[in-house]
């Protein structure tokens, strides 16, 4: 079992930055493909970046490409969000999710992910 605990939410003027962490506990992300998705009111869950564990390679939604980074860090065995140029769309409730098969089964797939975090909050004021 994995447990996934996500932090650094919070407001943020646009175009400012954010970084979100996501925290597992359990056992180590190795093997792992990690992302992020979020969720904004009445919408459905949108693909945000993924990251395969072994090897670093990323992935990402056209929507955040340029502007927000997926990475990690072993010792911490922690996936990191950075969020800049943050634009009024970017407003959802951040969650992390984690799979050992999803790379190649579907990255950008919500439903190809088993574990998942609680979520934290992302607003941004104009």
């Amino acid at each position: 079992q994995v447990q996934l605990v996500e932090s650094g939410g919070g407001l943020v003027q646009a175009g400012r930055s954010l970084r979100l962490s996501c925290a597992a506990s359990g056992r180590t992300f190795t093997c792992y493909t990690v992302a992020w998705f979020r969720q904004a009111p009445g919408k459905e869950r949108e693909f945000v970046a993924a990251i395969r564990w072994n090897f670093g390679m990323t992935y990402y939604a056209d929507s955040v490409k340029g502007r927000f980074t997926i990475s990690k860090d072993n010792a911490k065995n922690t996936v990191y969000l950075q969020m800049n140029s943050l634009k009024p769309e970017d407003p959802a409730v951040y969650l992390c999710a984690a799979d050992n098969s999803a790379w190649h089964m579907g990255r950008d797939n919500e439903h190809q992910y088993d574990y998942w975090g609680q979520g934290t909050q992302v607003t941004v004021s104009s």
